[in-house]
């Protein structure tokens, strides 16, 4: 099915400049990636470190679209029926008790698996929404929940149908866009790849995480931006560093340092935030005999030496 029609992107270029208008910044293959998911109308799998705006695809899509954003968080033991659906089973019992006086039995349970007693969870909220557009689902860290899972999903995204013992089948009039992320804490099945588009995104380039700050804090001091940036890419680089901060973390730390009236890095500085960056105390041990100056200069930025 095409979805081009509905929606306003008739070419790449289209998703480009609305992403930028959204303040989201992406690269030419991430712009054809989500407009050939809309355009086919398959699920969009983007793999990538955390902080590094996979689930902000999804959250921009909803804002550009106009549409809800419905979001499936997902975690070790999801089942089905979280995802899905559940009965709401206190309803249901008050309704026998009120009205099993004045009405067959085969009435009574007729009325009560109804869709006025059925609790709508995230997957049911996407086939279901009847909006001008259609939903964005995201499935969120698909990493984290089991492989069973999975492998309900495959049946979700192959008809966008599900059938609902005692109520019945329930089938999309129009398919929801479908944004599936993973940190690969976990290897994802072959299964879910082979029906979505496939996103990759790792960490930015200097110049694509400066465009980033520019976008979503033009207020910040240039220098400093810079600055920051350079030090973040060289601490990507440590190999043994078990979080290494992403994009999240960049913005989070020059709104920090902006607001503390800080112009420019230094080493004393950089230990007195260095709570925005880092995020594990096994980190915080590994960069205590550190000399972090290095890392300013390392990065490039002789500034920090005048």
């Amino acid at each position: 099915m095409v979805l081009t029609a509905s929606l306003p992107f008739q070419s790449v270029k289209d998703v480009e400049e609305a992403l930028a208008a959204a303040q989201y910044v992406a690269d030419p293959a991430g712009c054809t990636a989500i407009y050939l998911s809309l355009r086919l109308n398959r699920p969009l799998l983007v793999e990538g470190e955390a902080g590094c705006g996979k689930t902000q695809i999804a959250k921009v899509l909803s804002q550009i679209l106009d549409t809800e954003l419905i979001r499936l968080q997902c975690y070790e033991g999801l089942d089905a029926t979280s995802a899905l659906f559940e009965w709401d089973y206190l309803k249901q019992l008050l309704t026998i008790r009120i009205e099993e006086a004045s009405k067959k039995a085969d009435k009574v349970r007729e009325e009560i698996f109804g869709e006025a007693y059925l609790l709508k969870r995230p997957l049911l909220k996407a086939l279901t929404y009847d909006g001008p557009r259609p939903a964005v689902l995201l499935v969120d860290e698909l990493d984290r929940a089991d492989e069973e899972f999975e492998g309900f999903l495959l049946e979700f995204l192959d008809e966008f149908q599900v059938t609902i013992p005692e109520y019945g089948t329930v089938r999309a009039k129009t398919p929801p866009i479908v944004v599936i992320t993973s940190n690969r804490t976990r290897e994802i099945g072959d299964g879910i790849r082979r029906r979505c588009l496939y996103l990759s995104l790792s960490y930015p380039t200097s110049e694509k995480e400066l465009r980033i700050i520019k976008l979503k804090a033009p207020h910040v001091n240039e220098k400093l931006a810079e600055q920051v940036v350079g030090f973040m890419g060289r601490l990507r680089y440590m190999e043994d560093l078990i979080k290494k901060p992403g994009v999240a973390e960049t913005l989070n730390w020059i709104e920090a340092l902006t607001g503390m009236g800080v112009t420019a890095l230094n080493e004393e500085v950089i230990r007195a935030t260095m709570s925005c960056i880092i995020k594990s105390s096994d980190d915080y041990r590994k960069l205590e005999g550190t000399t972090l100056q290095s890392f300013l200069e390392e990065s490039g930025d002789k500034s920090a030496n005048r």
